[in-house]
């Protein structure tokens, strides 16, 4: 009996060991994010579970977090498009930049405005199989 207890404990314990090592799951990206989020074609697992924007000396710095939810490997392509206040293009816009997403990892991207006249952005992305 002291056996099987001793057994079940250390079940239990590894358990919980495996849950705070894989950290946080992620469940989509929250309706507060998806907005901001400009998806050319299907997002094959990619999830945005978090974005942070400061104004720093006037300009902003975004940084949003990307999560793979699938065991796969995939290649994101990304940019940031910087918005004025009526909503036009500021600038002429950032190039493509690509980055490996291994399965079920999570990477955070930065960008910073070009100008203070931009006030909002947009996160486009699209996704290939890698």
């Amino acid at each position: 009996m002291k056996y099987q207890i001793l057994t079940l404990a250390l079940a239990i314990t590894m358990t919980i060991g495996v849950a705070q090592a894989q950290g946080t799951v992620y469940t989509g990206t929250p309706s507060s994010v998806a907005p901001k989020v400009f998806l050319r074609g299907e997002s094959k697992g990619v999830e945005v579970p978090e974005m942070r924007v400061v104004r720093k000396n006037d300009i902003l710095t975004v940084q949003s977090d990307l999560y793979n939810n699938d065991n796969h490997n995939l290649v994101v392509y990304y940019r940031y498009r910087w918005l004025d206040v009526n909503g036009s293009q500021v600038g002429d816009g950032e190039a493509w930049k690509q980055i490996l997403m291994m399965g079920l990892a999570l990477k955070t991207v930065k960008s910073i405005a070009p100008t203070s006249s931009a006030t909002d952005f947009r996160l486009e992305m699209n996704v290939a199989d890698h």
